[in-house]
């Protein structure tokens, strides 16, 4: 029976490994830290629209990893900065059998397009998700996730392209944890077009009017789609999808709030961001190809002073990093 080796106990990945324990799926989370100590000695914080609940998780240190199965599955809920370390840890391990870890099928759940090709140095199976869960983890212990009737959007498929009989099992895994997931052939192309949207996470790092932070957050848009375009990728469209999302939605009240993602999460938490594998990625990709993205280096670079200075958001007058580019 497959079993999902959960790596990274974060928002995304607690969160699925509350949901992979409620519908009867075998996993174990494994993580390190606060985190995962709190979660292991006292259970998970989960809240939803219906409520909040505790939920004991199947959760263990990485210092001390469970031993890996032959139909183990991995998935890596670490933050894009840390995907280099985690496939290092995870590829050498023994599986039962004498196979190594590099042989099992490895899915990233990470923003950005850095992960699978980090991921491809050891590993020979990789599987791409792109993942929207509008999640909170800013209190040990405590997960919020706001979306209703289900838990988020999934796509996923082989890397860099092709579907198989893992990608749609996985896929059906997620749906049946209560999320809206679809398997295809075509995934970096809706990789592509979900860091369209999140490069404009930076903005909620900076202070400025709703109307300011909009106009920057479609000017970081629209760099990206350009260099995007000159990478030759072909963005997904939403009228693409398979599986109909139009119910899907962020419930009010249920303490996710706008202008508090993932990378506005990380520098409350005084953690690493992934701001540069998401707007450095569109700056990388812009230098290769010869596009000027100004407005994504301004923001990458301010990110990193404040990040530098250990400043908090809504320190830095979103205005002032507009006139660096």
């Amino acid at each position: 029976m497959t079993r999902y080796i959960i790596i990274g106990a974060g928002a995304v990945g607690a969160s699925l490994a509350a949901e992979f324990e409620t519908h009867g799926i075998p996993y174990v989370l494994v993580g390190r830290g606060a985190q995962i100590a709190h979660i292991a000695a006292h259970g998970l914080t989960y809240r939803r629209p219906a409520g909040t609940k505790l939920v004991r998780l199947n959760a263990v240190d990485t210092a001390s990893p469970p031993i890996l199965q032959p139909d183990d599955i991995l998935v890596l809920t670490v933050k894009a900065q840390d995907v280099e370390a985690a496939a290092e840890f995870w590829a050498w391990r023994d599986v039962e059998g004498g196979t190594l870890a590099s042989e099992l099928p490895l899915v990233t759940l990470q923003n950005g397009l850095a992960a699978e090709t980090i991921a491809l140095r050891r590993f020979s199976r990789v599987y791409a998700a792109s993942i929207l869960v509008p999640a909170r983890y800013t209190v040990t212990g405590e997960v919020v996730v706001g979306g209703e009737p289900n838990v988020g959007v999934v796509t996923i498929g082989r890397f860099p392209e092709g579907l198989d009989d893992i990608a749609s099992a996985i896929s059906a895994d997620f749906t049946k944890a209560g999320y809206l997931a679809e398997a295809r052939a075509d995934i970096r192309r809706w990789k592509a077009a979900k860091l369209v949207h999140n490069v404009t996470n930076v903005v909620e790092l900076f202070a400025g009017s709703p109307e300011t932070r909009g106009h920057a957050a479609a000017g970081l848009a629209a760099e990206a789609r350009l260099v995007l375009k000159a990478a030759g990728y072909d963005l997904a469209e939403p009228a693409e999808r398979a599986v109909d999302i139009s119910r899907w939605h962020v419930a009010e009240g249920s303490g996710i709030e706008r202008g508090q993602q993932s990378t506005w999460q990380s520098y409350i938490r005084g953690t690493s961001s992934e701001v540069d594998y998401l707007n450095g990625e569109i700056v990388q990709l812009g230098r290769l190809h010869g596009v000027a993205v100004p407005l994504n280096a301004a923001f990458q670079q301010a990110a990193a002073k404040l990040a530098r200075d250990g400043g908090k958001p809504g320190s830095l007058d979103i205005d002032k990093v507009a006139e660096l580019a």
